[in-house]
């Protein structure tokens, strides 16, 4: 196996340049093999990362060389990958223990307290974000990262069925118990309308609902599954509707929110500027960002709720400020 290898020295001054650095070399996932001796997988994505790195150290008056790398004596390989999973695994039970806590404390809340649901919502947008973060450096995926996405659903569920939803809108119909349990297909290499609408899935129908990624677009689907933006799919484009704009319809018709993120979901996966959302190029480069950093489609939903999530979140906020 091929490693990168970024081996620098920093100057004592100016002092912020080291932190910098080690936070710049945290959020890629690299490691350390020895002290300045950073390693990350040898990926494309890998390499202009460590090299931009590389020149913020010597911008900054130090020394840095990037290397690729055999691992000939010493560490294996298989010892490198067990540090990556050493320091994933602590990220994932920071995400659980503070789930569980989440957890803990809206089962010990006060009738009447002041806590507020608001306050709950964001702390779980967090986690959240904290998940996708974490998925999206996970280079060699342990279990941990399972038990992570199950807790973060088990506590969306249990909110839902305390009590604390979601959004301002609940999601009420007779099928609604007709799509728990089941398995939703989609075609694999998931981008804009599929990462939506799995976000939606998850977030509005079934919080625990399980994916099947496929590599062609015609598929027979068994008696425990749903297919999605698939042709003759049961959910998938309308007329000049996206996917997640008939989720959006059927489910949620009337929540001035998710229209207006339904709209910015057409625009981007339709091209056509039909809705004219500022926030369009913004989010398709986010969008662009998931793809980029992985090929693995479950991650890439982890990743991409973390953006509905918020972007959810700040048309709830905006539109309340409008006249």
């Amino acid at each position: 196996m091929n490693w990168l290898l970024l081996i620098h020295q920093i100057p004592a001054k100016p002092s912020y340049l080291r932190a910098k650095i080690w936070r710049r070399l945290q959020q890629a996932g690299a490691v350390p093999l020895k002290q300045a001796v950073y390693a990350l997988p040898q990926q494309e994505e890998h390499r202009e990362i460590l090299t931009w790195i590389a020149q913020e150290i010597v911008a900054g008056g130090g020394e840095a060389m990037l290397l690729e790398a055999q691992l000939l004596t010493g560490l294996d390989d298989d010892q490198v990958s067990e540090l990556f999973r050493q320091t994933r695994r602590a990220d994932y039970e920071k995400v659980l223990a503070e789930a569980r806590q989440l957890r803990r404390n809206w089962q010990e809340r006060q009738p009447g307290s002041a806590a507020s649901t608001v306050e709950f919502r964001a702390t779980l947008a967090n986690l959240r974000k904290s998940l996708a973060a974490i998925i999206a450096i996970d280079f060699f995926p342990i279990p941990e990262r399972n038990q992570a996405e199950i807790a973060l659903a088990e506590l969306e569920n249990a909110f839902r069925q305390e009590g604390l939803a979601i959004t301002t809108t609940a999601i009420i119909t007779p099928e609604l118990a007709e799509l728990q349990g089941r398995t939703w297909v989609t075609r694999a290499n998931v981008y804009v309308d599929r990462l939506a609408s799995a976000w939606f899935i998850r977030r509005y129908l079934d919080p625990a609902a399980p994916f099947k990624f496929i590599k062609t677009s015609k598929y027979t689907p068994g008696p425990a599954e749903i297919r999605f933006d698939l042709p003759e799919a049961e959910f998938t484009h309308a007329g000049n509707r996206c996917t997640f704009e008939v989720l959006v319809a059927r489910f949620a018709a009337g929540d001035p929110a998710l229209a207006r993120l339904a709209g910015l979901i057409h625009d981007i996966d339709l091209h056509d500027d039909a809705f004219g959302c500022p926030e369009t190029e913004g989010v398709r480069a986010l969008l662009d960002g998931i793809v980029a950093t992985t090929t693995d489609d479950a991650a890439r939903i982890t990743s991409g709720g973390a953006i509905f999530d918020n972007l959810l979140a700040y048309f709830q906020s905006s539109k309340k400020r409008k006249p």
